[in-house]
């Protein structure tokens, strides 16, 4: 019998840390600043040229970029492959002044390789962005 309740708690917890792991894997997106619906005319999609400031960290807050110093904002076209997989899921549907807290998992980051010196492989990105302008190409 003890055996037998041995084996159900080891089964659990190999069962949970499986679990946990996958939800470490999940992109996590937060919104820090809700832009009122009557205030949103568009919404983010693919295709758009999205213009944003971020800062983007490691999980234990050391910063690794930030277009904000730079008084820059970062453009680029959403959807495309020109970011990483994790801004492209996770700023879709975006209005504009709205704020996220996006938090990309190795595998929707750099992966193994990370991005040296300043990102290690394997790292979790958690980036703050904020949605400027879109512009949206005319459907033909």
């Amino acid at each position: 019998m003890l055996c037998k309740l041995a084996l159900a708690v080891l089964l659990c917890g190999v069962f949970l840390c499986a679990e946990s792991a996958d939800q470490k894997k999940k992109l996590r997106i937060g919104v820090k600043k809700r832009v009122a619906p009557d205030q949103c005319k568009i919404k983010s999609r693919k295709g758009d040229s999205l213009s944003m400031h971020y800062t983007g960290t490691l999980e234990d807050g050391t910063e690794f970029d930030s277009s904000i110093p730079r008084g820059e904002p970062f453009t680029f076209s959403l959807g495309s492959g020109q970011v990483i997989k994790g801004w492209d899921q996770g700023l879709i549907g975006m209005c504009e002044g709205e704020k996220r807290r996006l938090v990309i998992p190795s595998d929707l980051g750099y992966g193994d390789r990370g991005s040296p010196p300043k990102i290690p492989g394997g790292a979790t990105l958690v980036f703050e962005v904020e949605l400027l302008h879109i512009e949206r190409k005319t459907e033909l």
